[in-house]
């Protein structure tokens, strides 16, 4: 047993003394596209390796554990499941200086011993403490899912009675100021409206924040329940004029505000900011090749693309079971990577192609919003909408969905109904140059002053 414990003790200080113990908690602040998300992994020794396990907090309090570690000679690997995203880096005792990979695009990622804090990017646009307004956190249930949602309740005095508009964010998870690129849409649009005497609630998405659930098992058909939870929250507060009860939505925020008001007479209007009127297939081959041409991507590399997405998306479309629909499109991606080999090695490699697709989407969502019909929905809208759009937004098209939507609300016979395409707006509603998301983050401005009025002005004509 003594000689046992010498050579154990033995082992052990001379991991010490060459700097190689790399088990531990290391924490490290991602930057994709101006998100800084903070990273944390937890590394544990196995009996024959190591296992990691990966958090991205700003995202989710859940944990991945990663599919394979290594550690050799300072070198320490990690990646996870299918290889959709790796981490690799050099260790050097009080630091992993690597490089972080998914979807074929790099970026570095050093690693320290020492917590991270949520980096604060002020905008101009964001509102000083203290505010001139009553603000209150509030948590209430979704009880068809049994789900828990958490947001933020602001009114423009304590007392009193006021309309109200619930905010609906955009595809992914989303917290409820909507934070993205280093911007926070939600938490400038409810200051402008709060101060103009209406009331906002914006709330954490399902599994992001203080909010419960899984996002990525729910579907734009669960989000919309999540916005009927927070409908009949909003009826039990007495400071709340339950007869002006309104939705803005952003993006698939913009797709849920229909769904919801078509079948709800609780909802009294409906704001939409670049939502969809033609169909995701549709939206998905535009917005690949618009955001492809504006990077200066190569006309043949644009062109594959759209071929293979066009028939992947039909193969999505039809499918019944998550898990056959993965090793069809698995199938059908590695031949068509391997007949383009070329034109994919430059951005990646047909391993990397492939497990990308099938994170982006092989997916639940997307099997349901490929199956969706906007039009139809906006054609059962009765109450009062107003329809904005960006015309320089790449991700959803103006040009091809504004036109559906006006189509669609002349056979609804909505008489209360006003669009408004913005010249020189993106997808943020941010004045830019080439509407590109990755100009999102330079950008200063967070949202048009002359949309923030639009939508004040519009909403008082109909509440007076």
């Amino acid at each position: 047993m003594k000689t046992v414990y010498i050579l154990s003790l033995f082992f052990i200080m001379a991991l010490q003394l060459n700097g190689q113990d790399i088990t531990g908690k290391w924490y490290g602040l991602l930057d994709p596209q101006g998100e800084a998300l903070r990273i944390t992994l937890d590394i544990e020794q196995t009996k024959r390796s190591y296992k990691t396990t990966f958090y991205s907090i700003d995202q989710t309090s859940e944990g991945f554990e990663m599919k394979r570690t290594k550690f050799k000679d300072s070198r320490y690997t990690t990646k996870a499941l299918l290889g959709l995203f790796r981490y690799s880096g050099t260790f050097t005792g009080d630091s992993i200086k690597g490089t972080f990979k998914q979807f074929g695009m790099e970026f570095p990622l050093v690693l320290t011993r020492q917590e991270i804090e949520k980096p604060v990017f002020k905008r101009a646009q964001e509102p000083e403490l203290p505010l001139p307004y009553y603000t209150e956190d509030v948590k209430f249930a979704n009880n068809s899912d049994r789900d828990t949602l958490a947001g933020t309740l602001t009114l423009p005095e304590k007392e009193g009675k006021y309309p109200a508009v619930i905010l609906i964010s955009g595809s992914g998870p989303q917290n409820r100021d909507e934070e993205l690129a280093r911007h926070k849409p939600f938490l400038v649009l409810s200051d402008y409206l709060t101060r103009n005497g209406i009331a906002v609630l914006r709330y954490d998405d399902r599994g992001v924040g203080e909010s419960t659930g899984c996002h990525e098992c729910a579907t734009t058909a669960d989000f919309a329940s999540d916005v009927k939870a927070v409908i009949e929250y909003l009826k039990s507060r007495n400071e709340i004029d339950i007869d002006n009860i309104g939705l803005i939505g952003h993006s698939e925020g913009g797709m849920i505000a229909p769904m919801v008001a078509s079948e709800n007479s609780d909802v009294s209007f409906i704001v939409t900011l670049a939502a969809p009127g033609v169909s995701l297939k549709e939206i998905v081959l535009k917005q690949n090749e618009s955001i492809s041409r504006a990077e200066g991507e190569s006309e043949e590399k644009i062109a594959m693309d759209r071929n293979i997405t066009d028939k992947a998306m039909d193969m999505i479309a039809e499918a019944e079971d998550i898990d056959v629909l993965k090793k069809q499109l698995s199938k059908y991606l590695k031949k068509e990577a391997r007949k383009n080999k070329k034109l994919i090695k430059k951005e990646s490699g047909v391993k990397e192609y492939v497990n990308s697709y099938l994170s982006e989407y092989a997916n639940v969502w997307m099997i349901y919003a490929l199956n969706y019909n906007a039009a139809e929905y906006f054609e059962k809208v009765q109450c009062p909408s107003l329809i904005l759009n960006g015309k320089k937004d790449l991700q959803v098209d103006s040009e091809a969905n504004l036109p559906v939507i006006k189509k669609a609300f002349q056979n609804s016979g909505n008489k209360e109904v006003k669009t408004i395409e913005y010249p020189n707006l993106n997808h943020l509603f941010q004045e830019c140059n080439t509407g590109s998301p990755s100009e999102y983050s330079s950008i200063e401005e967070t949202i048009s002053p002359m949309v923030l009025a639009d939508i004040k002005t519009w909403i008082k004509s109909i509440i007076d």
